[in-house]
């Protein structure tokens, strides 16, 4: 008989793929589906290939359909969705619920609108099942290796995926970078279900201000200092070396450095236009709406919007003149010094301070959660 699994995973993308080989490394059994499709090969490809040796030896079991999937998990079953947000969690939901049974437990570890998440908590709440909002932080390497983690939702489902959740996450003095959000564990209820995905949201909103605020530190020391790739990563890594130890800085400094392979610095030849997932917009929606100013989130939210508009700009630039920049006469260092203090890796002393109402009848309590971008 096949040894039963530990959790599934829905969704081989590439954080799905990930978390599946972190949950493998900490010792858990793991069994994945996705979707196949004649365009799609993702759970195919997986099991053949940077899975192989994990299915021979039984840590991974593939399904390619949904209640051999569900069959092959130790109840309570513990299920991690990492699909797209919005109608896909839906749609996927739908599908699996019926082959649930009472006390079953949803995990949704994608950049879900919180609201969102709270209807899906209490309506699989009347089904008997379990429903966690779960913020994932740290891209690719950090699902792999160690990311940290933002739950929140149903008590007892956290519970019950708290010594797994806390196992793949990164660490820091060896403790856990997962902790529950919301209801605290003595049972009383401080905030709606969905607070795990608004710290999430939040979260990313901070992350589009730290990129905006690299982005324009890149500008004045390209366009005003008149520094090329190699000597602004320099500076960067400077920076980086005052106990900063901020990976975005870093990565940047990398990026900053390389080469195609024609030999020239690829940032050059990167199209100018950033795209997003809304977790930004939703950030400065919240912050509006609870009367908090955030202008930074704001304003790197607006310069994504101007950025993702390439035509208008393009046709624009034949009409508009726009400033230009006189000779640096002062000191560079100086002024990479000052452009440092000013902006990067945040505005000292600006908090965003975002309010989680409690759900009616729940708690009159009001959350405040500060976050100061440093």
């Amino acid at each position: 008989m096949e040894r039963k699994t530990d959790i599934g995973v829905i969704g081989l993308a590439v954080m799905g793929r990930n978390l599946a080989l972190n949950l493998i490394d900490n010792g858990f059994f793991v069994s994945v589906y996705n979707r196949t499709t004649p365009e799609e090969h993702l759970l195919q490809d997986f099991l053949e290939n940077d899975a192989k040796h994990l299915v021979s030896t039984g840590k991974l079991i593939g399904s390619f359909n949904l209640p051999s999937f569900v069959e092959g998990i130790k109840p309570p079953r513990r299920i991690l969705l990492m699909i797209s947000a919005g109608p896909p969690i839906d749609s996927v939901i739908g599908e699996l619920a019926p082959l649930l049974e009472k006390g079953d437990i949803i995990m949704d570890g994608g950049n879900s609108e919180h609201s969102d998440t709270t209807r899906r908590c209490r309506a699989l709440r009347n089904m008997g099942l379990h429903f966690l909002g779960v913020g994932v932080s740290g891209g690719e390497e950090g699902a792999r290796h160690g990311p940290s983690i933002m739950p929140g939702g149903s008590l007892e489902g956290w519970l019950h995926t708290k010594n797994i959740l806390q196992a793949i996450s990164a660490k820091v003095d060896g403790k856990p970078c997962c902790s529950w959000i919301g209801t605290d564990e003595a049972g009383n209820a401080t905030s709606s279900e969905g607070a795990g995905h608004f710290i999430k949201t939040v979260h990313n909103g901070i992350g589009y201000a730290d990129m905006q605020l690299l982005a324009e530190a890149y500008h004045l020391m390209k366009d005003l200092l008149r520094m090329g790739p190699p000597d602004i990563a320099q500076a960067f890594d400077g920076w980086n070396a005052e106990n900063l130890e901020w990976r975005l800085l870093e990565n940047t400094a990398e990026i900053l450095r390389f080469k195609d392979e024609f030999g020239d610095y690829l940032i050059d030849k990167i199209r100018d236009a950033a795209a997003q997932k809304g977790t930004g917009k939703w950030a400065v929606i919240e912050a509006a709406n609870a009367g908090i100013p955030a202008n930074v989130i704001a304003e790197s939210v607006f310069a994504r919007f101007v950025s993702a508009s390439k035509e208008e700009r393009v046709a624009a630039s034949t009409q508009l003149v726009g400033p230009s920049f006189q000779k640096f006469e002062g000191d560079r260092i100086t002024m990479i010094g000052d452009i440092r203090k000013k902006g990067c890796p945040g505005v000292e002393n600006n908090s965003l301070r975002s309010r989680i109402h409690a759900s009616p009848g729940r708690s009159t309590e009001t959350v405040w959660v500060s976050l100061e971008l440093r």
